[in-house]
């Protein structure tokens, strides 16, 4: 029987590459010719390290062969959204002016980290602008697309990290998210993706764009290749002021026996307005499965929504205020305008968001003392159309630009681990997410109720090869 890595998991690779069954040349040969197919049409990737991935693909195949130990992921394949830093090639952040920037010297850690872990690293991926953008489409590199149906929306900003898994590009990507940027591309693209605690994973290496709410984590087909990402990039780095030199608490690779004697509820309230029938759908339809009867109430999230904006803008806005005094014309015209109003909210506004922004915290986990994980909509509808620009929830018409992410942002603000996880309803072609949220530092619960969800086919992330 031939192996093909395309539809292979990255555990399942390396586990055929660990016994023999397949060398780690073959694994990203498959990777650099699925590439070359699909691309094109999906615009994923900025840039392909072929001769690097080769390279390393090479040490490990000869490391093996005198009986070394390659890493818990040898010859699997990732790729990671064009803001980490890659030796040799200039981070760009999805932008025109960073462009002219020198070529990175290193590699952002958590590249370093997986690389270590004996993955092998095959490019760069589309992003929006900055990471300020929910749908995907970057005005210079043009949109990623999404593989269900590419005159659709892969989501954003990590829009060509959902389009590279989906296909089957590789087996594991790295996004950010800040306000739900893993989360919505992993909604619409139907895969697995983890939001760490803030701090979890190290920002080193990265270019920012709201420091006190980045976080990196990885996207993937399956529940294990997140749990194992996320277990051989955690630890203290003393290049990432986020983490305070915290050492990473429950380890977040544990997927358990289950999610039985988890006590599971929904989020209502805000959570339960506001969106199309089939992202409430899809929750009813994870609840159900995992026995989930109670519904909890995230006191006052609408305000937790109106408040992440307001640091967005204002830390964003700080950010790049050189650049949009010096060049405003070569920014993405509608990034260039939400970063100028930034400059305009005063400094007590700021204030008052984060003070509220504790309180809200508090509140939040405060829920955990009654339940082990709690349910949401990841976004308010699938993937529209590639260029569309308001969509109709409640008979409400709202710009959808800054709106996908309206279930996310709440849950970014106060840096709770996410699980994104993907549900397919019969008859549809699109996936919806549901997010799975838990406490502070308690990711191996997400994931454990993520990965019974998956065995039990409720949710699942399949390979889009047409």
């Amino acid at each position: 029987m031939t192996l093909n890595p395309v539809t292979m998991s990255a555990v399942e690779v390396a586990g055929a590459v660990a016994r023999g069954a397949m060398t780690a040349t073959q694994s990203i040969e498959a990777s650099l010719v699925r590439i070359s197919a699909a691309n094109p049409a999906l615009n994923a990737f900025t840039a392909v390290t072929a001769e690097r991935a080769r390279r390393r693909a090479g040490e490990i195949d000869a490391g093996i062969a005198r009986g070394e130990s390659q890493g818990p992921l040898a010859g699997a394949v990732f790729a990671v959204k064009n803001l980490f830093d890659i030796e040799g090639i200039p981070t760009v952040a999805g932008s025109r002016i960073n462009r002219e920037r020198a070529p990175a010297k290193h590699d952002a850690t958590l590249v370093a980290r997986l690389e270590a872990a004996g993955a092998i690293l095959v490019g760069a991926l589309n992003m929006g602008e900055y990471a300020y953008d929910f749908t995907g489409e970057n005005a210079h590199d043009g949109p990623s697309r999404n593989p269900h149906d590419p005159m659709r929306m892969s989501g954003g900003s990590s829009g060509g990290s959902g389009a590279a898994i989906a296909s089957g590009m590789a087996q594991i990507a790295l996004g950010s998210d800040t306000n739900g940027s893993i989360r919505v591309p992993s909604s619409f693209c139907g895969l697995f993706g983890l939001k760490p605690t803030y701090g979890r994973l190290s920002r080193a290496g990265t270019f920012p764009f709201v420091a006190s709410l980045d976080h990196l984590g990885p996207m993937a087909r399956s529940v294990a290749d997140l749990a194992l990402a996320c277990d051989v990039m955690q630890g203290p780095d003393e290049g990432d002021q986020a983490q305070a030199k915290r050492l990473a608490e429950p380890t977040s690779g544990s997927l358990g026996d289950g999610a039985g004697g988890l006590r599971v509820a929904r989020a209502g309230g805000y959570f339960a307005r506001g969106g199309h029938p089939d992202a409430f759908a899809a929750v009813d339809r994870v609840a159900s499965a995992l026995g989930a009867t109670r519904t909890v109430e995230l006191p006052e999230a609408h305000r937790a929504r109106a408040a992440a904006y307001l640091v967005t803008m204002a830390e964003g806005a700080a950010l790049h205020f050189d650049r949009l005094r010096a060049r405003p014309g070569d920014f993405d015209a509608d990034v260039r305008d939400r970063l100028i109003a930034g400059v305009m909210v005063p400094g007590a506004f700021v204030a008052k968001a984060q003070k509220f922004r504790r309180w809200f915290h508090a509140e939040v986990v405060r829920l955990f003392s009654e339940v082990d994980v709690i349910l949401a909509p990841a976004t308010p509808c699938r993937a529209p159309r590639i260029g569309q620009k308001t969509m109709s929830l409640d008979g409400v018409e709202m710009a959808i630009r800054p709106n996908l992410g309206i279930f996310t942002q709440p849950i970014s603000f106060i840096g709770l681990p996410v699980v994104c996880a993907p549900v397919w309803t019969d008859g549809e072609r699109l996936p919806i997410g549901v997010q799975i949220i838990a406490a502070p530092w308690r990711e191996d619960i997400a994931l454990r109720v993520a990965h019974t969800l998956e065995r039990a086919g409720i949710c699942r992330a399949p390979v889009a090869l047409d």
